[in-house]
């Protein structure tokens, strides 16, 4: 396998151990209740996840804060570090200030708070940077809403504030507004701030959530993730200060915005394939239907071959866009299967793939025995090729649909195969 390869598959082993991991944990705490033991009294209520790398001069701030925030509200908490290969004093500053350090070797974000998360022993996880941007002291909002109800629990920088020289213009004015409005569209989120570093979440929800991108794009799958599986989400205000390092921070902002964007994107199958795919493939059909027979006139106007290549285009990029976004609901559903969703289930029951088979089959075979049928005319019989010409786009068309009907049956039936395999649909 190449760098990717390799790559990938660590990072999937990774999630799947993660996810082991955190069930295995929280089964251990319900055999310990079930033999009398009060678990709550022995485990911390908050467990704060710190992702770092090379953070030595801001990561003991921070660590502090935390703590301080827990002694003031008179609660236990934990401190838990997602080192991702620091080679400066931070692993040092941390365990002297008593948290305990979790070494991931997957570079990444995403992957450092995954870390962490696991070996957190809490009823609630808070996670925000180790460059002291976020107000580690300010802990008191995140746990009382969580108190309060909600499972996911998500800062908004823009409604709190940002300090002077806190966030780059280009991430303030254009990046995150941009991403977190395309967000809000795409998946019907209230959510102001996709990007925000600073969360809470349960650790029910964050196994229900199960994001797993090793990178930046960790922070908009969680909230993605979070709205698919139907998690009480709340946005409460904070403020952003300038961090406290003194090199360039990891964010890379063309990088990671564009990862962002293909991640949120990709996961929006529905409004991103079926809706215009279906619009496109009516309006297709309904064109072809109508220049089959040769040039027509609409309103005054002069519809000839030209609109026949547009009414191919747009009837095949239409199918194209809806048999893709089926398989991609199916590839999301067998990594995050998620409650009230109605395609997947029912694609895995009704066994569609035969019928897409065998339609697509047929429009291939017909519409290839009609060309032949048609190229035999005008090689024997002879006459205008132009009379048949609308009529070879629409022949042409329909090959071509079943062709990729045929073939997109075959990959949909390995897919919910895997499906199958994974969760029993």
């Amino acid at each position: 396998m190449d760098a990717n390869q390799n790559f990938l598959a660590s990072a999937m082993d990774a999630a799947d151990a993660w996810t082991e991991g955190f069930h295995e944990h929280t089964l251990a705490h319900e055999e310990l209740a079930g033999f009398g033991i009060d678990t709550q009294a022995s485990l911390p209520l908050v467990s704060a996840v710190i992702p770092c790398l090379n953070e030595e001069k801001t990561l003991g701030i921070c660590i502090r804060k935390a703590l301080e925030a827990f002694e003031k509200r008179g609660i236990r908490g934990e401190i838990v570090v997602g080192d991702n290969g620091s080679t400066d004093k931070s692993v040092k500053i941390a365990e002297e200030l008593g948290a305990r350090v979790i070494h991931q070797p997957i570079r990444g974000y995403g992957a450092a708070i995954r870390a962490a998360a696991e070996a957190s022993r809490g009823k609630y996880l808070i996670m925000a940077d180790a460059d002291d941007s976020y107000d580690w002291s300010r802990l008191d909002v995140f746990i009382d809403a969580l108190e309060d109800g909600a499972d996911f629990v998500i800062g908004n920088r823009f409604a709190g504030g940002i300090e002077p020289g806190a966030m780059p213009p280009l991430h303030k004015y254009l990046g995150n507004p941009v991403l977190s409005a395309i967000g809000r569209w795409l998946y019907r989120s209230p959510i102001r701030d996709f990007h925000c570093g600073m969360r809470g979440f349960t650790r029910e929800a964050f196994a229900r959530m199960g994001a797993r991108s090793p990178g930046m794009e960790f922070a908009s799958e969680m909230v993605i993730n979070a709205h698919r599986a139907g998690l009480a989400i709340r946005e409460v205000p904070i403020k952003l200060y300038p961090d406290k390092r003194d090199r360039p921070p990891h964010l890379r902002s063309f990088r990671d915005g564009w990862r962002h964007l293909r991640l949120i994107i990709a996961r929006a199958p529905d409004m991103v394939y079926l809706v215009p795919g279906f619009a496109m493939l009516v309006l297709g059909v309904v064109g072809l239907a109508a220049l089959s027979a040769g040039p027509v006139r609409l309103f005054g106007h002069f519809l000839g071959i030209h609109f026949v290549a547009l009414a191919t285009m747009s009837t095949l990029i239409g199918l194209s866009a809806i048999l893709l976004g089926t398989l991609a609901k199916v590839a999301i559903a067998s990594y995050h299967p998620v409650e009230g969703e109605k395609m997947v289930p029912w694609l895995a029951r009704a066994r569609p793939v035969e019928g897409l088979v065998f339609l697509g089959a047929i429009l291939a075979g017909a519409g290839f025995v009609a060309d032949l049928l048609l190229a035999l005319r005008w090689i024997f019989v002879g006459g205008s090729m132009e009379q048949s010409v609308h009529l070879a786009f629409v022949i042409t068309t329909a090959c071509v649909a079943g062709v990729t009907m045929v073939l997109t049956g075959f990959v949909l039936k390995l897919l919910l195969d895997n499906l199958s395999h994974r969760h029993g649909f």
